[in-house]
């Protein structure tokens, strides 16, 4: 394979890794589900997609790095292997590339705004709504108790 096209099976890996833990994920997910069904690849890929991705969501800080690091490099070996079976050529993956990274590039400059409703009981201490939170500690003090009297 040349260095073109190991560069670009590299940033589509990087591109799609990214996505996988942003608000963009359904729609690149259903993306990449359609590249994989044109390639003839299996569901066993999208499987794949999905396991990454909970895998990404899920660990710790500590291995992080190394977490999204394996991911990555087993989803270029992949965009590498269609590459060099011949179920796609170097444009179609191009193209891929190119919508991914059209992905990410909205995701990150997507602004918005969370409006959160909060009903039925009282909350007595913090309420957060997140998709990732790592190493947070909260000190809480009990509310005071009711007076029988």
């Amino acid at each position: 394979m040349d260095n073109e096209l190991a560069a670009l099976a590299a940033s589509g890996a990087t591109t799609l890794v990214s996505l996988m833990v942003t608000d963009s994920w359904a729609h690149a997910r259903e993306l990449v589900g359609r590249f994989l069904a044109h390639t003839g690849s299996n569901t066993a890929a999208i499987a794949d997609l999905d396991d990454a991705r909970t895998r990404l969501l899920t660990t710790d800080a500590t291995e992080d790095e190394r977490v999204t690091s394996d991911v990555r490099a087993q989803w270029r070996a992949h965009l590498q292997q269609l590459v060099e079976a011949g179920p796609i050529t170097s444009d179609d993956l191009r193209v891929l590339v190119t919508s991914l990274q059209r992905f990410a590039t909205t995701s990150a400059t997507r602004g918005g705004t969370v409006y959160n409703d909060i009903n039925g009981g009282v909350q007595h201490g913090p309420v957060i709504q997140s998709g990732r939170i790592s190493g947070l500690t909260f000190h809480l003090q009990q509310p005071p108790a009711p007076n029988p009297g």
